[in-house]
């Protein structure tokens, strides 16, 4: 049978949903899998950031890029109507969220704070804790009523059917990809330097967050600089006002001046490689992921990674990286002291970074998606009509 996917990016408003929805469209080719068409529902800056194929076909519909109520409406109240009148065989829904009757249906589970207590405590007393809350309600409904459920790492679904309970979707974990542009950077990176002239630049990119601890890592970098070491930081991502608040305040008290802290705002995805080419090291200090897909891309640059020890990073990075607390700056200074000063380890971080990163590929990412999203097309077909 040729099958016709739907997928609903409507809750893909940037960051890594939508580099995960473009990486996939553009390395796969679902003609393999006897599909005929790709439906994708989302709004018009989402739908301009997906690549062009024949076998894909963008809408945008009334909703899809209004407030998040009329999001939620549009996705509660007309999303399932849309599928069936595209002639959908299965729907897939990347942003985890989907209160509808359509089916089968596979929602992917991406954003682990509403299920990790610890982490969203650290926004309470919020609004954002309480969009937690109410987010956490709305996937754990969905997770307990879709046919599918794909998760990005172990780590993601341990920690979710902790939280939830056992569910009766089929579950698949599918790792992301690394696109190899990242590698060709690695040749122009600037050797490591120190002097006044060319200092050792400390690279962490990241959206300013509670559970990324920037200023944490403002700490370390200002303890090695009393060191002697010339070091300086830069921070690139998007931020949330109390996180910046925070990163501001320490940034006030250890470099007022700017001098050896500079924060560069959010850049496009497209020009993420020249970024990595001008790091020497890469800092991912979070307590919280479900993947850790700036990670996998430093390695991929060739940049010496100093990597928090916490699940899923030592999953993915192996041997690749140098591990500390996240909580604790003068940990986070060790591991930076420890690469910098080391060209042999240097050397070695970049070399078992390279090989680590070739196992992640977004080929294989989106074969195994879509291959899982046929599956449940085709037994849909083959099985009763059960209601949930």
């Amino acid at each position: 049978m040729d099958v016709r996917i739907g997928i609903d990016a409507t809750n893909l408003r940037g960051g890594g949903g939508v580099t995960h929805l473009t990486e996939l469209l553009a390395a796969g080719d679902p003609r393999q899998f006897q599909v005929k068409n790709v439906v994708v529902w989302g709004g018009a800056e989402t739908l301009a950031a997906l690549p062009d194929r024949p076998w894909l076909i963008k809408l945008r519909s009334l909703g899809t890029d209004g407030q998040l109520w009329r999001r939620a409406f549009w996705q509660r109240y007309r999303l399932s109507a849309e599928a069936r009148r595209m002639a959908c065989d299965v729907l897939f829904v990347p942003g985890g969220s989907f209160l509808g009757d359509f089916h089968p249906v596979v929602a992917m589970s991406q954003n682990l704070l509403p299920f990790d207590p610890v982490e969203w405590r650290r926004y309470v007393p919020s609004m954002f804790a309480l969009k937690l809350c109410a987010l956490r309600w709305v996937q754990s409904r969905t997770f307990h009523r879709v046919d599918g459920l794909v998760f990005p790492s172990l780590h993601s679904r341990d920690t979710v059917l902790a939280d939830v309970g056992p569910l009766a979707a089929q579950q698949r974990v599918i790792a992301h990809g690394v696109h190899q542009r990242f590698a060709a950077m690695s040749s122009l990176r600037p050797q490591m330097g120190g002097t006044p002239a060319s200092p050792m630049r400390v690279l962490y990119l990241a959206t300013i967050d509670q559970y990324k601890h920037q200023w944490h890592v403002v700490e370390a970098v200002d303890a090695l600089r009393r060191e002697g070491m010339n070091v300086e930081l830069d921070l690139v991502g998007q931020a949330f006002p109390a996180a910046m608040k925070r990163l501001t305040m320490t940034i006030e008290r250890l470099d007022a001046d700017r001098k050896w802290v500079h924060y560069h705002g959010q850049v496009p995805y497209g020009d993420l490689e020249a970024v990595y080419g001008r790091a020497h090291v890469a800092v991912c200090a979070s307590t919280c992921e479900s993947f850790g897909l700036t990670l996998l891309e430093s390695l991929a640059a060739g940049v010496p990674l100093a990597c928090s020890g916490r699940a899923p990073m030592m999953d993915l990075a192996g041997e690749s990286a140098v591990y500390f607390d996240p909580e604790r700056p003068v940990d986070i200074a060790r591991a930076l002291r420890e690469i910098l000063s080391s060209r042999s380890m240097q050397a070695k971080l970049t070399s078992d970074g390279f090989r680590r990163a070739r196992e992640f590929t977004w080929q294989r990412c989106a074969s195994d998606t879509f291959q899982f999203l046929v599956e449940l097309a085709q037994n849909r077909h083959t099985q009763p009509d059960v209601p949930r």
